[in-house]
């Protein structure tokens, strides 16, 4: 039972003490996983079945080419497999440790639909890429030459990054902006170490640069510098902030001390990772250390807070989900990691009201499923009369994120945006109302996946390219 609790645990945060039994701690799942990784590689990729149809292939949003990197790796050919990887996917080592995979490339596995346990094509992608950095296989943009057009990103998350490699590999000169001070958006601050180690994101982001991606870091667009600004010392302007502004909870005593947003409780994690001087974490005020915590929430933010709150030594970590397990929207294998290191699962739970000045409980009204919604999924109901009070020092609310007023923060009430505050853009060129102007990533589709973002920020790239191209043909005309 111990070494199957230890293989749960391939990524691990190992920049701050973990609070977990020994026996459930990362270093002991590294010393038996460096022993075995290529032959279990190669193994797993040998169960692939080639089949004539890829469903992996087809329901992973970059489409990739599984099958054929697969292959390679169980023949021993790494390097080959890495390159292909690489091909369709900007950031493959990112994607092999953050990916939902068993409702993407796994889930859809033919092997898996078949009963006989899917092929972990995340873990050998992890492993080929970790490998090609091992090997100094991942090479940064090398252009054959340089052109003068100058691309500015807004925002250096995933989809802003993906976007800033493919513009540098054609030789455009790109510039990244970003209000932090750090590159990598949620890659950087909102992902655990745990899932995600910062030293692979940080690498990433060294190897862009002296690939020759400019970054300005601590620079926010509307104070700093102004969008206007942008628009005249560039030929094109990408949009890729992402959306950090979070879902707030109507309900009394919301305002109480000890409730704080996912966002800054896993920030406040990520930068001690880092070796920062965390004030509020050092408080306690974003810690979890010694406290009863409860998480509002259901999908993936929510996982991470309760996964984090568990490596910080909380007492008891509890998730108050309005729905049941089968129409949670987080990652099911995400759940099932955080039933086995602890946490409790309160299904059918929804948040009325806080109690206390500084909060000692949640308010919950217990639920039923009723009729479906407009999407399909089961509204949750009250159950009158049902009511109680779960203990608490920590709350933390984990209830999704939308995007910030750009329009009004840039002061371009041209830009148009959807009713849901997101960029209107193309979904193919991802242009904006505004001529040279494109948006990707989340700021444009809403919260999702990093995945996603990766390839909206490729597409928007490929977009600008036909734009610079079609300009440059122009004035040679």
């Amino acid at each position: 039972m111990a070494k199957q609790r230890m293989l749960q645990f391939v990524n691990v945060e190992r920049d701050m003490p973990d609070k977990r039994p020994p026996d459930l701690r990362a270093h002991d799942f590294n010393e038996i996983y460096a022993e075995y990784a290529t032959e279990k590689a190669a193994e797993q990729a040998g169960r692939c079945s080639q089949c004539g149809v890829p469903y992996c292939q087809s329901h992973c949003p970059l489409h990739n080419n599984i099958p054929d990197w697969l292959r390679m790796t169980a023949e021993g050919r790494l390097q080959e497999a890495y390159e292909l990887a690489q091909a369709t996917n900007t950031f493959p080592e990112i994607c092999g440790r953050i990916c939902p995979q068993d409702r993407l490339c796994e889930g859809n596995c033919v092997i898996e639909q078949s009963g006989h346990g899917t092929v972990t094509i995340g873990s050998v992608e992890k492993y080929i890429t970790d490998t090609a950095w091992e090997n100094g296989w991942v090479k940064p943009a090398a252009p054959s030459q340089e052109r003068p057009e100058r691309v500015g990103i807004i925002g250096a998350g995933p989809g802003g990054l993906a976007a800033a490699d493919m513009l540098r590999r054609q030789g455009v000169q790109v510039t990244v902006y970003d209000r932090y001070d750090r590159a990598g958006g949620l890659l950087t601050y909102g992902i655990p170490g745990f899932k995600l180690e910062k030293d692979v994101v940080m690498k990433r982001i060294d190897q862009l640069e002296q690939g020759g991606v400019t970054f300005k870091m601590n620079c926010n667009v509307g104070e700093d510098i102004t969008f206007a600004e942008l628009q005249k010392t560039h030929h094109a302007i990408l949009i890729a902030t992402g959306v950090y502004k979070s879902r707030e909870l109507p309900a009394p005593g919301v305002g109480a001390q000890g409730i704080v947003r996912a966002i800054d409780f896993l920030t406040a994690s990520n930068r001690k990772s880092f070796g920062d001087s965390v004030p509020e974490f050092d408080s306690g005020e974003l810690n979890a250390e010694g406290k009863r915590v409860v998480v509002i929430g259901g999908g993936d933010t929510a996982m991470d807070c309760l996964r984090t709150s568990i490596r910080q030594g909380a007492t008891s970590v509890k998730c108050l989900y309005r729905r049941d397990k089968a129409n949670m929207p987080g990652s099911q294998r995400e759940v099932a990691n955080a039933e086995e290191e602890g946490v409790e699962f309160v299904w059918l739970s929804a948040p009325k009201g806080f109690a206390g000045d500084s909060v000692e409980g949640v308010m919950v009204s217990k639920m039923r499923l009723g009729a479906p919604d407009a999407s399909g999924r089961q509204s949750p109901e009250i159950i009158e009369g049902a009511d109680y009070v779960e203990d608490a020092d920590l709350v933390i609310m984990a209830l999704g994120f939308e995007p910030e007023a750009l329009p009004t923060l840039w002061d371009v009430p041209e830009l148009e945006v959807t009713r849901w505050g997101t960029v209107k853009a193309d979904f193919q060129t991802h242009e904006t109302s505004l001529p040279g102007v494109y948006a990707c990533g989340d700021i444009q589709r809403g919260a999702s996946l990093v995945v996603w973002a990766i390839r909206d920020g490729r597409e928007a790239a490929e977009a600008i390219m036909d734009q610079i191209n079609a300009e440059a043909q122009v004035a040679a005309e």
